[in-house]
């Protein structure tokens, strides 16, 4: 009977309390990221500093920073050290040596070598850069940098590809070797324009029919060791970084402190412990793609360079070169057959780029939003298939062999990433696994498993025997009937087409051993055919005219998973053969509409299976049932004249069911 009006269900009511802590979860998580993210836009550029001015040893009025602190201006420092005082040669506080809004001059020069020469005897097709009066702080400032260079020999021969930096403000010497130089005016500093990527290691394949009469010798991986070669990207963003302030110098990150450059004289305040630092400059190549980068060798005779020079802010720079470093630190780490942390090849955070450089915003937006829907309807439909198979009395339409299949199929997709765990994450193993289980204990609830002594003459002494937890019935009878049928067709279908496809990649594909090659061609058929372990449930559908016995909650979660997968097909890249791997649950879904569409049923009420409801309200009705039948009352609906007898007779019999009920339209 429906619950009176004005109350809830008790399990709709639990439903409602189960996913509202989700789905608050989920929008406090999107409220705190766009939170900060504002915080940080509106004030932690609020406080910009300003210039102001003092006098130098000389008496002459200059321009100095603001912001100091406690630190005096560099040209205002003192020409000793306070009494008592000892210098520190390495600088604890240091504070900006420049004031804001001073225009620079800034000249770049590419170099095979880390020694700098004169400026007057650098031929000019190196210099890639010379700009003038770029004004530091300026945020409006954005400069864009074209141009070609030939490659010295060096850097053909996996050498390195050098750039120095020449920084001053403006009328300044630029060239440290020409004379008046003031290195107080101007520095220079060099920083590497290439990268060296150590390759993967490979694993040697072969043909296992032409090596089949080869003497078997143990396997080595090619290489033995890392290679390395220097790779260049031709795009550059160059960030100057006006809001650093004053900073405390030992405990920066060693992302961070490589691009701080320490006043060349080693000046110190009155305590002789504070320094100050020339104006940072961010070589940002967070954004640059290995897909995008040229391998340099004997064959690259000239390369493009287009250099962005920005302004950015400092928290983004201390993020951007923290992420960046740590990426590469784990891509040489997992080159080297060193262990990452999360498993994995060190390459998942390129993807990641990818992904976001790649995608257009507004697609990339939808597969964030739809990816919390995602992660949300994925332990909906693991707890309603659980709350499913254990409230489940009978074993009617259950296709036991589907389970057992699943089991299978997943314990092979197991074996081949253990086969290839270089290139998987432990929190993918891990999933799996559970997956697994889960399977294994769903058996365990429709059957039951148990240890026999083999048949006289087996090779193996014990056998496991699947056995049946009770007397099936005559519609459990008929669902074993029908779903040993579905399996022979299925079989006459997917044997060989798995033959065909182990004969193909036998035939004209290498593997590593006939290990490598069985584990592969088991997961191939896997993806193509999956989709056939769902037909036998259709086919028991369609031979007992009914789809009451189906944990609906739980599969319509998993078909709604099912279209997000779809989007995720368009927007990530993946194999062609998972793509449609994607695409195959959904006309299993479709199937499965037109059947519910035609054997409809009434689910807020128990059905001629026991079911019906929800699971969790089963279980409440039972309840109820048992404590009135204790108390000697008959469930009988007072007012309803001549039903009384139609109630008894239902007693009797135990429900309307088996052959002659008819469904409830």
């Amino acid at each position: 009977m429906p619950p009176p009006t004005g109350t809830v269900a008790p399990g709709a009511q639990r439903q409602d309390e189960g996913m509202s802590p989700m789905i608050k979860s989920a929008i406090q998580g999107l409220a705190m990221f766009f939170g900060i993210q504002f915080v940080m836009g509106k004030f932690m550029n609020s406080g910009k500093a300003t210039t102001t001015t003092t006098t130098d040893a000389s008496g002459t009025v200059v321009k100095v920073p603001a912001n100091t602190g406690e630190i005096p201006p560099y040209y205002a420092r003192p020409d000793h050290l306070d009494e008592g005082a000892l210098y520190n040669p390495l600088a604890q506080r240091i504070a900006p040596l420049w004031p804001l809004d001073s225009p620079m001059d800034i000249t770049i020069v590419v170099s095979p070598t880390f020694v700098s020469e004169p400026l007057a005897k650098t031929p000019k097709e190196r210099i890639v850069a010379d700009e003038v009066a770029f004004k530091l702080g300026d945020y409006k400032e954005n400069r864009v940098i074209d141009t070609t260079f030939p490659v010295p020999k060096e850097v053909q021969n996996n050498g390195t590809l050098w750039a120095h930096f020449y920084i001053g403000l403006t009328g300044s010497k630029l060239d440290p070797s020409t004379p008046g130089y003031n290195p107080e005016r101007a520095f220079h500093f060099i920083h590497p324009l290439t990268q060296y990527i150590a390759q993967k290691k490979i694993k040697k394949t072969k043909n296992l029919l032409a090596a089949v009469n080869e003497t078997e010798v143990p396997e080595e991986e090619i290489p033995a060791g890392p290679i390395i070669n220097s790779h260049y990207h031709p795009n550059f963003t160059m960030s100057f970084i006006p809001d650093s302030g004053v900073m405390h110098y030992p405990s920066l990150h060693p992302a961070v402190r490589q691009y701080i450059h320490m006043e060349s004289s080693g000046a110190r305040d009155g305590s002789g412990q504070n320094g100050w630092y020339y104006p940072v400059l961010f070589v940002n190549t967070f954004w640059q793609l290995r897909t995008h980068m040229t391998t340099l060798n004997s064959t690259v005779k000239t390369l493009p360079l287009h250099i962005n020079l920005n302004h950015l802010a400092n928290w983004k720079f201390s993020l951007l070169a923290s992420l960046d470093e740590g990426a590469k630190q784990n891509a040489r780490t997992a080159a080297q057959g060193g262990s990452v942390p999360g498993g994995g090849d060190g390459s998942e955070f390129e993807m990641i780029k990818e992904v976001l450089l790649d995608t257009n915003v507004y697609l990339l937006g939808t597969t964030v939003v739809v990816s919390i829907f995602h992660m949300i309807f994925e332990m909906l439909a693991f707890k309603s298939d659980i709350s499913h198979y254990r409230n489940k009395k009978n074993n009617v339409g259950i296709s036991v062999r589907s389970i057992l299949g699943n089991v299978f199929m997943q314990a092979v997709i197991f074996l081949y990433l253990l086969d290839n765990n270089e290139n998987t994450s432990w929190m993918i193993l891990f999933s799996q696994g559970m997956g697994i289980f889960i399977e294994l204990w769903k058996i365990t609830t429709v059957v039951n498993v148990r240890v026999r002594a083999a048949a006289p003459g087996s090779l193996i002494p014990y056998r496991i025997a699947f056995e049946d937890k009770q007397v099936l019935t005559e519609t459990e009878e008929k669902t074993k009937e029908y779903d040993a049928v579905a399996f022979k067709y299925l079989y006459m279908i997917a044997v060989p087409l798995l033959l065909a496809y182990a004969a193909y990649s036998l035939k004209y594909e290498t593997h590593k051993s006939w290990y490598s090659f069985i584990i592969a061609t088991l997961v191939g058929s896997v993806y193509a055919y999956g989709f056939l372990m769902m037909v036998p449930s259709l086919y028991i559908n369609y031979r007992l005219k009914s789809v009451a016995h189906m944990p609906a909650r739980a599969m319509t979660y998993k078909f709604l998973n099912t279209f997000i997968d779809d989007l995720f097909a368009f927007t990530i890249k993946m194999p062609t053969l998972h793509r449609l791997a994607t695409l195959r649950d959904d006309v299993i879904f479709f199937v499965y509409l037109y059947q519910s569409y035609k054997y409809k049923v009434d689910y807020t009420r128990v059905n001629e299976f026991g079911q019906g409801g929800g699971e969790d309200e089963v279980v409440e009705k039972d309840k109820v049932k048992a404590i009135e039948a204790s108390e000697g009352k008959d469930v009988v609906e007072v007012g309803k004249e001549g039903k009384a007898d139609d109630v008894a007779a239902a007693k009797s019999t135990g429900s309307a069911k088996k052959g002659g009920a008819t469904k409830r339209k």
